[in-house]
């Protein structure tokens, strides 16, 4: 194995394969550390095994960060549409599922196979099962690895959060970052389920029960199903607003949006129906008796007087619902946080305190929304690191 290479690239997830591509597309002699013994692990079992490879909605405003403006830079210059027409040019099928997510039709090993063979043609050397032990700068970069001591005039660091450690997370992207006198951002799980406290842990009866919700916290909401599991709460739209929720904190669930409840129950007050039945209209109906149990609100309507119908109508669209944590980076989609980016080119994605080393991707304080926004930052961070390096 050479020991002397233009770019060391760690980590063969979406983000460094990209990188590494444009890299070897320019002439320098790259290298791919990954220490799985497969490429592109974490993209293999994305989306169910189809890769929610982008989205064609993506903008800076889908984007968290302690400093917003940094992904501007990347996004537009490389664009969902600059990823489609590469899959064109693979012939990889793909279809839009709802809101902009786009998949494959066939399989995630489709867009592995196509980096791959991206890389190959660019002459980049890929070495899989290494183990990256500590990074130097005495002159040239030093790596050390498994494989012994490597050296290059550039280090780009890919190497992904704290989530799904079931395919290898590690901590070694930070560890990098705070040699080089990095400031990081604390990372935290994100796109995760929520759990009930000790005291709500009957709602986990509902396990499986899923319904159209709007989930807010603070300023923010999402619109899209909750799904009740046996530890708390999940569903795509409990895994977008706990990238900003905390722990403990309070969320309101409207769970009739796009009707008004104090309205409807005006208009049926003479219904002699109980109330869970009356929701059974709208909700399943083991969440509505539930519910309403729950909530002292399974009576008859027209036996509820007028201050019981609003608060019924006030529950209803203001659920409170505290959680107590997130199910943490065993069940997180992304990492929250990472490398500050003010300390960091938002062209280049090049480190202002060491020339010569770049952060792309999830180890990076960038994080998307659920929906293919994180490949599509993978994409857009790995082509400007690519692209100077």
């Amino acid at each position: 194995m050479e020991q002397k290479y233009d770019v060391i690239v760690i980590g063969g997830g979406a983000a460094g394969l990209q990188c590494a591509i444009e890299a070897g597309r320019r002439g320098r002699r790259v290298l791919v550390l990954e220490h799985n013994q497969q490429l592109g692990r974490k993209i293999l079992i994305s989306g169910g095994g189809r890769c929610n490879f982008t989205n064609i909605h993506a903008s800076p405003d889908q984007y968290l960060s302690s400093n917003p403006r940094f992904c501007i830079s990347a996004l537009s210059r490389y664009t969902p549409q600059h990823f489609l027409n590469r899959i064109a040019e693979h012939k990889i099928a793909w279809f839009e599922k709802k809101l902009g997510q786009l998949f494959c039709l066939d399989s995630a090993r489709q867009i592995v196979d196509m980096l791959r063979i991206e890389c190959e043609n660019a002459g980049v050397t890929i070495r899989l099962g290494a183990r990256v032990e500590s990074v130097d700068k005495p002159g040239a970069f030093c790596v050390k690895t498994n494989f012994g001591e490597l050296q290059s005039d550039a280090v780009v660091v890919a190497a992904g959060g704290l989530s799904v450690p079931k395919v290898g997370a590690s901590d070694i992207g930070y560890r990098i970052a705070r040699r080089f006198d990095h400031k990081i951002v604390e990372p935290r799980p994100a796109l995760a389920p929520l759990t009930f406290f000790d005291a709500d842990r009957h709602w986990s009866e509902l396990r499986g029960v899923s319904l159209d919700a709007c989930v807010r916290f603070q300023k923010t909401e999402f619109r899209e199903n909750i799904l009740f599991s046996h530890r708390g709460l999940s569903g795509p739209a409990i895994l977008q607003i706990s990238s900003y929720w905390r722990d403990g904190e309070k969320l309101l669930i409207d769970l009739l949006p796009d009707r008004d409840a104090g309205e409807m129950l005006e208009r049926d007050k003479t219904r002699r129906c109980l109330m869970s039945v009356w929701l059974g209209q709208f909700w399943p109906q083991r969440f509505a008796r539930k519910w309403c149990e729950a909530n002292g609100l399974n009576k008859p309507i027209h036996q509820m007087n007028d201050p019981e119908r609003r608060r019924a109508a006030e529950v209803i669209h203001r659920w409170p619902m505290r959680m107590q944590s997130t199910e943490g980076y065993g069940k997180a989609e992304v990492t929250l946080g990472g490398v500050d980016t003010r300390e960091l080119s938002s062209k280049t994605m090049e480190s202002r305190k060491a020339p010569g080393l770049y952060f792309i991707g999830e180890v990076v304080d960038v994080t998307g929304w659920l929906g293919g926004y994180n490949f599509q930052w993978a994409w857009a961070s790995g082509h400007c690191a690519g692209e100077s390096v």
